[in-house]
């Protein structure tokens, strides 16, 4: 066993890793019962799974627990049911929603453009949200949600 310490939404929290191959994805969900992050294609081409380290969107199915350094944000540690976050609250004012299994890789890759780029375009949006599927048709909401918490920043 390995044990390891991650600094997870605001907190460190100790893991014992059973192969220190084990993936972000599998730790969070499975070790840390945050259930933002959802398992897609265990590839890193769907974004679902997507997480912040130090304020980039990574694929955390792709990436080893072991590995990681900085400070973890799951879509947990973005907001709350009683406070989300400004780009939770865009997304559900714009009912950005469908069946909701992209939402966290979407809302995730939003916060960390809007954390680099607070005034993004279009285009911008659109760019940062490519590696992020959606098979149920919401990505016009989705762009909508991000204009508003742009806007609203």
């Amino acid at each position: 066993m390995t044990q390891i310490t991650l600094h997870v939404n605001g907190r460190d929290r100790s893991v014992d890793l059973g192969d220190p191959e084990t993936p972000l994805l599998y730790v969070l969900r499975d070790d840390l019962a945050l259930h933002g992050p959802k398992f897609g294609c265990g590839h890193g081409q769907c974004g679902s799974c997507a997480v912040m380290v130090d304020g980039q969107a990574v694929r955390s199915c792709t990436v080893k627990a072991a590995s990681v350094k900085g400070k973890i944000t799951t879509l947990e540690g973005l907001g709350s049911p009683e406070q989300p976050s400004k780009v939770q609250a865009a997304f559900i004012a714009e009912a950005a929603a469908q069946c909701g299994y992209c939402t966290n890789g979407m809302i995730v890759a939003a916060t960390a453009l809007l954390g680099r780029n607070p005034r993004p375009k279009e285009v911008d949006i659109r760019t940062a949200l490519a590696g992020n599927l959606c098979r149920c048709g919401s990505h016009v909401r989705v762009i909508a949600a991000v204009l508003r918490a742009a806007k609203e920043g």
